[in-house]
């Protein structure tokens, strides 16, 4: 009897004498092929639980086990027996030409425990690979939350998208259950938008890591240290103290500085001098701040040079880089940087510039008028006159 194709439906006669005619026709007819594929068929099931058991294996605890084997192995042992023998019996079929009234049952339940097979097999490796980024990037957990969410919307996605294909193999039509889920999909998502919008920035931060548990960032004028990392938001504990509650999405938003990644931080600084300060001594303050800055611990001089006149200064600008740490070792090396220089302008008789102002009265006939030009006793000996 001719087999039924896949493009075709498929039609089962459940007759039992029917089914038991042509079962017996068609083992007295392809007995020689029956054997050979039963022997291809245990030898595929052989081959496929040696593989279950090599996963089993490899998933065993033991040190340095990579994670990637562990999840390969993880997937491996994912195979389960309904597959196996639902593999076999197809490829038995297959290879002794058995009739419609076999093939056809046959080929419905391979079509549907493959689909099932990888379904598992897919939303395992997603899932492993999942848990091994958050268990790199978030030891404490704190994106525990977002992974369960992503393991329902994984688990629900996968097992529909294998209940669709199996229903279309066997020759259903699914447009309409397409359209209604598509439509459905549709609304949730316009309903939800706010919420997946968080979960995917939440996801983001998982896998391109743009900071961790523990960094200090700084967002618009926020400044402070990465406290929690949820599922809809990240609470950030401010230098001032307080906490500060941010939506995932909205901080991915805008710029977003991560100090905990700098390679050094670099300083500008102005010194103002005044204007009778010595040109050779001017020409000397690199010579002279290099060494003071190379002495404090953690800083290291860049340049220093005259970048300009002020309204009532020399400014000078000195650069210098202090390696990363917490904001506590910041602020020291800058206190050490800073009476470094205080020390050399004592050291050299230099006087920091302040804002000066002088004021000139004069008289209606445009003439020069000097506050005090006699000294305060005359005016006072005057008077008592």
């Amino acid at each position: 009897m001719a087999q039924t194709t896949a493009d075709e439906p498929f039609s089962i006669d459940f007759d039992p004498a029917t089914l038991w005619r042509a079962t017996l026709d068609w083992v007295g007819s392809h007995t020689g092929l029956i054997v050979t594929a039963l022997m291809i068929g245990g030898g595929i099931v052989a081959l496929l639980y040696a593989l279950k058991f090599l996963g089993v294996w490899l998933c065993r605890p033991r040190d340095g086990a990579s994670r990637w084997t562990i999840l390969i192995g993880k997937t491996l042992s994912r195979t389960h027996g309904w597959f196996i023998l639902g593999l076999a019996a197809e490829i038995v079929a297959v290879l002794a030409r058995a009739p419609d009234a076999i093939f056809a049952p046959v080929r419905i339940v391979f079509v549907a425990v493959t689909g099932l097979q990888a379904a598992i097999w897919v939303r395992t490796l997603i899932l492993g690979t999942v848990q091994n980024k958050a268990a790199q990037d978030d030891p404490l957990g704190n994106l525990s939350s977002a992974v369960g969410i992503i393991r329902l919307l994984v688990t629900v996605g996968l097992f529909l998208l294998a209940a669709i294909l199996i229903l279309s193999n066997l020759g259903v039509n699914v447009s309409g259950l397409l359209a209604g889920l598509g439509i459905g999909g549709i609304a949730i998502g316009l309903a939800a938008q706010g919420i997946f919008s968080d979960l995917f920035a939440a996801l983001s931060i998982l896998f391109d890591k743009p900071f961790r548990k523990g960094d200090l960032i700084r967002w618009e004028t926020t400044l402070g240290n990465v406290e929690y990392i949820g599922l809809k938001s990240t609470r950030i504990r401010a230098l001032s103290g307080e906490e500060i509650i941010i939506s995932n999405a909205n901080l991915l938003g805008k710029e977003l500085r991560n100090f905990e990644r700098l390679e050094k931080r670099r300083v500008n600084q102005t010194l103002g001098l005044v204007f009778h300060t010595p040109v050779d001594t001017c020409a000397q303050m690199a010579a002279l701040l290099e060494p003071a800055i190379n002495a404090c611990p953690g800083c290291r001089f860049v340049r220093a040079g005259l970048e300009g006149f002020g309204t009532s200064s020399l400014d000078f600008a000195l650069v210098y880089d202090i390696q990363p740490g917490d904001q506590n070792d910041l602020l020291a090396c800058r206190n050490a940087a800073n009476l470094a220089v205080m020390r050399v302008f004592a050291s050299q008789n230099l006087d920091f510039a302040y804002p000066t102002q002088t004021t000139y009265t004069a008289a209606p006939d445009g003439t020069l008028v000097m506050p005090f030009a006699q000294p305060l006793e005359s005016h006072v000996v005057k008077r008592k006159k």
